[in-house]
């Protein structure tokens, strides 16, 4: 596995590793070798490990600065595999800024019995520092380390459940389990090597066929898992669209359960986006309600307007909204078709537009398109199927979520690959097999799964992963 360069990594490091702002309990974390003098500098006594004291935390000169708990926990049965500190003080700025402040002075202060340092000077943690020593000590692989920030980013509770279980190991177990089936393939056919006047027979005799159908399947299977462990995280990014008084703004706050945007009888409201983010079923949904699309009146309105298209060229899904009780005016027709030119050219290939006829409570007996679903946003009605075509719009394949896993986009680019080699591998043993191509595919593909664990990973890769953590953790 590629590593960091040891030094200054292996710096004792300090940080407040709780939330900015008030609260009950803050806590600064200290991870490094050798901290039990830090700690008898701090709190007077050597600590037990894995006991929480209870007691004053000292200034230089005996005072306290406040009392709290102290946790001890040697190496390498600790979170990131060093010594670590925390002191657990009362949860004010100022108090923890007192209590990093003292641990970066008492690192350097003079041991008068050895006339030497107590220990190396303490520094401050970089974002993600005490989560990347976790994983170079090898207490996390680089898939539970990224679930990490993943559970504290988690805006659902199936969310927070999957990256639980990542955390735990649930997506690593299967990704070795896929290496390991990739390793003894790999031996199969490299041994087969030495031999290519029986390499038919060994080929046979041991199923290398069977075997790597079977990886491509369970390979397909892990993908399909992870792409529905990638909505609970990411969630897609849906765009309401439609001309003024289309009641974008009334589905939005409908969607939404809460009165999020202004509504009035007045064409050109929205003059500016408004976000709301929603769950259903644990999917996340990021919903925009834009500005009404016409020839604009004013300045304002068509920066309004500008933005509106900005937006629905980055959807992940559009919904256009359309008015039952105006479909038949000549005017608003003319509109509609100007929007789907619009749409036609400016829309990325490949995002889904949804149809929906608005306003089915005012105008019941109106002809509604095939291809189009009639609600209304002001009663409610046809908002539960309005939910499971944005899930099926999103990929959902329905259910709790029990069992998936939180997976990055990263990880689906990984699996991808792998696949990719595993589908060469197949071609060059179905058509005139080609031993040496084979098992070079093979290698490859291990090397794909092993990215998502770190097994393979560059510096440059764990850099920008733990540099999006927060400080503290």
């Amino acid at each position: 596995m590629l590593r960091p360069p040891a030094t200054p990594a292996r710096d004792p490091i300090v940080a407040i590793a709780t939330a900015p702002g008030r609260g009950a309990v803050g806590i600064v974390r200290v991870s490094g070798a050798d901290l039990a003098p830090l700690a008898h500098a701090l709190t007077g006594r050597l600590p037990t490990p894995r006991q929480a004291h209870y007691g004053p935390f000292l200034e230089a000169d005996g005072s306290a600065i406040d009392h709290g708990l102290l946790l001890y926990f040697p190496a390498p049965r600790s979170y990131t595999g060093e010594d670590v500190l925390e002191l657990q003080a009362h949860g004010g700025p100022v108090v923890l800024q007192l209590l990093l402040a003292r641990c970066l002075q008492a690192a350097g202060e003079i041991d008068p019995e050895r006339g030497t340092p107590r220990l190396p000077r303490l520094r401050l943690a970089r974002p993600g520092e005490f989560t990347e020593r976790a994983f170079l000590n090898d207490k996390l692989d680089l898939a539970q380390a990224e679930a990490v920030m993943d559970l504290i980013d988690a805006s659902t509770e199936a969310a927070a459940r999957s990256a639980s279980r990542s955390l735990a190991g649930a997506f690593s177990r299967e990704i070795h389990a896929l290496r390991d089936a990739l390793v003894e393939l790999r031996m199969l056919v490299e041994a087969t090597l030495d031999f290519p006047e029986e390499e038919i027979d060994v080929l046979a005799a041991h199923d290398v066929r069977g075997r790597l159908a079977r990886l491509q399947q369970q390979l397909q299977a892990l993908c399909a898992r992870a792409r529905q462990g990638a909505l609970l995280r990411e969630g897609i990014q849906v765009v309401i669209a439609g001309q003024p008084n289309a009641g974008k703004s009334s589905l939005l706050n409908a969607l939404a359960g809460a009165e999020l945007a202004i509504v009035t009888p007045v064409a050109g409201t929205t003059r500016d986006v408004v976000r709301q983010t929603i769950q259903i079923e644990g999917v996340p949904l990021h919903v925009i309600d834009t500005a009404g699309l016409r020839e604009a009146g004013d300045e304002v309105e068509r920066i309004g307007i500008e933005r509106a298209w900005s937006h629905i060229e980055d959807a992940d899904a559009v919904l256009w909204l359309h008015d039952l009780t105006r479909q038949d005016a000549a005017g608003y027709a003319r509109a509609e078709e100007a929007i789907a030119r619009s749409l036609a050219e400016r829309l990325p290939a490949g995002v889904p537009v949804l149809h929906l006829w608005n306003k089915h409570d005012l105008a019941p007996d109106a002809v509604v398109p095939p291809d189009g679903l009639a609600l209304s946003a002001r009663t409610g009605a046809g908002l539960e199927a309005l939910r499971q075509r944005l899930l099926d719009l999103a990929g959902w394949q329905g259910g709790s979520g029990e069992g998936l896993f939180i997976a990055r986009a990263r990880h689906l680019q990984a699996l991808a690959r792998a696949g990719a080699h595993l589908q060469d591998a197949a071609a060059h043993l179905h058509a005139e097999p080609a031993l040496d191509l084979l098992a070079e595919e093979l290698r490859l593909a291990q090397h794909a799964l092993g990215e998502i664990t770190g097994e393979f990973s560059a510096d440059d890769l764990l850099g920008v992963i733990f540099a999006r953590f927060c400080i503290g953790k």
